[in-house]
């Protein structure tokens, strides 16, 4: 197996476990721990605690579906961005680029899988300091997601590759 294929074969699976532990959380929170009504709260730490929301929209709540209709616009929608995500994925040839969209596949077909089966998105992490909540209540997929296109934009703003023939050159300096 070339080196190429085992970076695109850690990403798919990366993508498999990160889309296993969001649901797998998400169905602790709701069946373990009976988080089962929006609001109802599970507190853990003085700064993070489960609390049970349902997210009709997509980021941050935007685009939100108040329709039948809509929802499967957004299943649709979310969808086809996941399938060229996957695309751009098995096209990329850097580990770190791969990994970075794995995180961005694994959390959206999370999301997806619960927009189809319950029409909305199963949120429970809630950080917060006091009363003051820096982020909204989010899962483990978002949070994937959220980590991913972060990393792919650093990538794009900070790590530049070299052109082919500057390595080239380079190469044969040594």
């Amino acid at each position: 197996m070339s080196q190429i294929a085992k970076f695109r074969a850690y990403g798919l699976a990366l993508a498999a476990l990160i889309f296993a532990a969001d649901q797998w959380m998400k169905h602790y929170i709701v069946n373990d721990l009976g988080l089962t009504e929006i609001g109802d709260h599970y507190p853990l730490l003085p700064f993070f605690d489960f609390t049970r929301t349902n997210n009709y929209g997509v980021s941050l709540g935007m685009f939100e579906a108040t329709s039948m209709e809509m929802r499967w616009i957004l299943v649709a929608v979310t969808a086809g961005i996941a399938l060229i995500v996957f695309i751009w994925m098995l096209r990329e040839r850097l580990l770190g680029e791969i990994l970075a969209l794995a995180l961005v596949l694994g959390g959206a077909l999370g999301n997806i899988v619960d927009r189809f089966r319950f029409g909305y998105v199963i949120d429970y992490a809630d950080l917060h300091i006091g009363d003051f909540r820096p982020f909204l209540i989010f899962n483990v997929a978002d949070a994937a997601i959220t980590i991913g296109v972060v990393i792919i934009l650093a990538r794009a703003l900070f790590i530049s590759e070299k052109p082919a023939n500057e390595q080239e050159a380079s190469d044969t300096s040594k």
